[in-house]
């Protein structure tokens, strides 16, 4: 068995090395000579999958190491009779800290509390149930707009999209679609960003298209108060350096890139395969990564609960360190940057989630234990 797969799938080689020849390459640049004779093929969001990469292969299983799907001509490929796989939640939680590390930094830097705080979540699946429920934990108030799931009958709290809009941080968990029934291409329009409060905080981790990013930049030129961080990027890898200049915080879409949640997403893709070829699986994702160290930290919890709970949190991730990652790419001419944006991509550093870290509390039993727990730490008593 032949396997073409994107170099920047974690552990790709080790995880299929018992299936077949494999074979990497940068994802970006796939052409259809790559898969001329490949039986598997396994990509990220960067790869576009369709009739004019495959029409002459005898590929025949296709597995996405993503949550989203929206690259991928799904319609091709069941009239193709190719198999079919993403991984579905596998960086959600990562995604979901995030949001976490950005209002943690966010917080400080303009003084607010978090508790007490409306948020407005738009999209509620596997991402946006999980900042949900970790803001919910931190005592902020969720809005949340979800209309496919609302037709569903799957909760009845769902607000209109009108008021979330109104909440204090807006922040995006919807897939990328520009057809159908729920459109979400430029859901976050001009008009729409007009509907922002006093003050508004707006995160997109999502994807970049869902928000127009003209009319955001348009937006922070005629508002002081308004905050925008962006982690995904209209015409990634050539995103709008006057957009990064103006943002808040600004990262090359590595939300979801914990390496738990890329070796999640890898382990599911690999199971997949070995389901559709009717072989064992032999490789599990969790060997793959050592254990982190604990996390004593140096704050009093009973004086200042949040920056206890900040200290904690950025720790382990401290969204700042990637945004200044990004904006060191201001600095490159302009021909070298869609390829440095691409390279924070491929070499990004080992990120942990939470659930992975153990922090070290005199009292793990009090207010700031728990809600680290709720947050997803681990947390033990001190030595």
């Amino acid at each position: 068995m032949k396997i073409i797969a994107d170099e920047n799938i974690p552990c790709v080689e080790q995880a299929f090395a018992s299936l077949g020849e494999v074979i990497l390459l940068p994802g970006r640049s796939m052409q259809a000579a790559d898969v001329g004779d490949a039986d598997v093929l396994l990509v990220r969001s960067v790869t576009r999958v369709d009739a004019a990469l495959l029409d002459n292969s005898p590929v025949r299983f296709v597995g996405s190491a993503t949550i989203g799907f929206d690259h991928v001509d799904r319609d091709y490929l069941q009239g193709r009779g190719i198999g079919f796989s993403t991984a579905p939640g596998s960086n959600a939680t990562s995604a979901a800290e995030y949001v976490v590390s950005v209002l943690m930094v966010l917080s400080a830097q303009q003084g607010f509390e978090l508790a007490g705080k409306t948020v407005g979540i738009i999209g509620c699946g596997n991402v946006g149930s999980r900042v949900r429920q970790r803001l919910t934990a931190l005592g902020m108030h969720c809005l949340v707009n979800d209309p496919p799931l609302q037709a569903q009958g799957v909760q009845d709290d769902f607000v209109p999209l009108e008021a979330v809009l109104q909440a204090d941080i807006v922040t995006l968990h919807v897939p990328l679609e520009k057809a159908g029934r729920y459109p979400t291409f430029h859901l976050v329009n001009a008009a729409r960003l007009k509907q922002l409060g006093p003050g508004a905080i707006f995160i997109n981790t999502a994807r970049g298209a869902v928000a127009d990013n003209q009319a955001l930049d348009d937006a922070l030129d005629g508002r002081d108060d308004l905050t925008v961080v962006l982690d995904v990027w209209e015409n990634e890898p050539a995103i709008s350096t006057g957009l990064l200049q103006k943002v808040a915080l600004g990262t090359p879409h590595i939300a979801g890139y914990s390496i738990d949640g890329k070796l999640r997403g890898t382990g599911m893709i690999y199971d997949a395969v070995c389901r559709h070829f009717d072989v064992p699986a032999q490789w599990r994702a969790r060997d793959a990564v050592a254990a982190t160290p604990a996390y004593r930290l140096t704050g009093d919890p009973q004086e200042d609960l949040l920056a206890t709970l900040r200290e904690a949190v950025l720790s382990v991730y401290d969204v700042r360190e990637d945004d200044a990652r990004l904006r060191e790419t201001l600095a490159l001419p302009d021909t070298e940057r869609s390829a440095a944006f691409d390279a924070l991509r491929k070499n990004y550093p080992v990120r942990r989630e939470f659930s992975e870290s153990t922090i070290r509390l005199q009292h793990p039993a009090d207010a700031a234990g728990v809600l680290l727990g709720k947050l997803g730490f681990r947390v033990a008593a001190t030595d």
